[in-house]
């Protein structure tokens, strides 16, 4: 399955705006700018975490706006601002990441140490 969506403006929810966002299951794409076009990538196995939100303009016009958390080290953050179908999108990150992290056969480990102590719990 494949998405492609435009920004939208959060008025009137129109496709004004120079940036499209490509999704497949193997990469999220962001492609910005009208003179000097700027391509930003992230593989799909890199995706941690997707968050949606909906302002109340997103609301009224059926837009929403996705937080794509990422172990990526350019952009830890990838941010789809102002798309439709904002919740199939998420579902389908979701989804999509947990398949490339198994193909991959990446594990996902997470540091969870609150107290900052060493990582082998020992006090020194």
């Amino acid at each position: 399955m494949e998405y492609t969506e435009k920004k939208r403006t959060t008025f009137l929810a129109l496709p004004i705006c120079f940036t499209t966002y490509f999704i497949d299951e193997e990469v999220v794409r962001i492609r910005r700018g009208f003179l000097n076009i700027v391509e930003d990538d992230a593989y799909m196995y890199k995706v941690q975490d997707v968050r949606l939100t909906r302002s109340l303009m997103e609301r009224i016009f059926g837009l929403g706006t996705l937080t794509c958390y990422t172990g990526d080290t350019t952009h830890p953050e990838l941010k789809l601002l102002h798309i439709r179908r904002a919740s199939e999108i998420k579902d389908f990150l979701m989804e999509a990441s947990e398949e490339a992290r198994r193909r991959r056969r990446t594990m996902h480990n997470l540091d969870i140490d609150a107290d900052g102590d060493d990582a082998d719990g020992y006090d020194e």
